[in-house]
């Protein structure tokens, strides 16, 4: 038997396991949907998951949401455990599909509470959903935390998106965010950069 590794798991954390069943929705705003992903942000980081990151999958049809995901990678040991990865791949395991685009009645948001990093931006293409909400984009996130969010793809990342169907929707909830993240530079809370330059705020 080799020492390959063949598997990999990343799964969401206890805390969030047990609430789930109160999150389903419907949600029917934007800032309804935000307010949860800023709350799940502000408590991830605290229950030691990974950075202060959250995003849901809801179907516009319904207001129903279809998956969660906060950042996993300290509690997964995986650097793409992102929040923007988790909630879309709960969303293909979910609904049994890599493409959630697929028909022309998928009607899939993506709400998160950042622009999405460079890794998370390619996820995001590469998923299929329609529409993308953010609570905002811009320095301060980097500034406040201490993340390497990696270079803005493309120049004008907004209009990359919408040239390939995704629609764009920004500042919504931005302060709540914007807090969340003031929270986390204060605390003792691990960055997790790579190439040994990880520090603790």
């Amino acid at each position: 038997m080799s020492d390959f590794a063949t598997d990999l798991h990343a799964s969401l954390p206890d805390w969030l396991l047990g609430e789930l069943d109160t999150h389903t929705g419907p949600l029917a705003t934007n800032e309804e949907r935000m307010a949860l992903v800023n709350a799940l942000a502000a408590r991830n980081f605290r229950e030691g998951n990974g950075g202060p990151f959250a995003a849901i999958v809801v179907d516009r049809a319904t207001n129903l949401v279809v998956s969660i995901g906060v950042n996993v990678v300290l509690s997964s040991g995986l650097s793409a455990g992102h929040a923007e990865f988790m909630a879309l791949s709960l969303a293909q395991v979910r609904l049994a599909r890599w493409d959630l685009g697929a028909s022309a009645d998928d009607d899939l948001e993506l709400v998160v509470n950042w622009r999405p990093c460079i890794m998370c931006f390619g996820s995001l293409i590469w998923s299929g959903v329609k529409h993308l909400v953010i609570a905002g984009d811009g320095p301060e996130l980097e500034a406040l935390t201490g993340f390497d969010e990696g270079p803005v793809p493309g120049g004008d990342w907004r209009a990359e998106l919408e040239a390939r169907g995704i629609s764009v929707t920004m500042d919504v909830l931005r302060d709540e965010a914007i807090a969340v993240y003031e929270d986390y530079g204060r605390s003792n809370s691990l960055v997790y950069n790579a190439r040994g330059t990880g520090s603790r705020n």
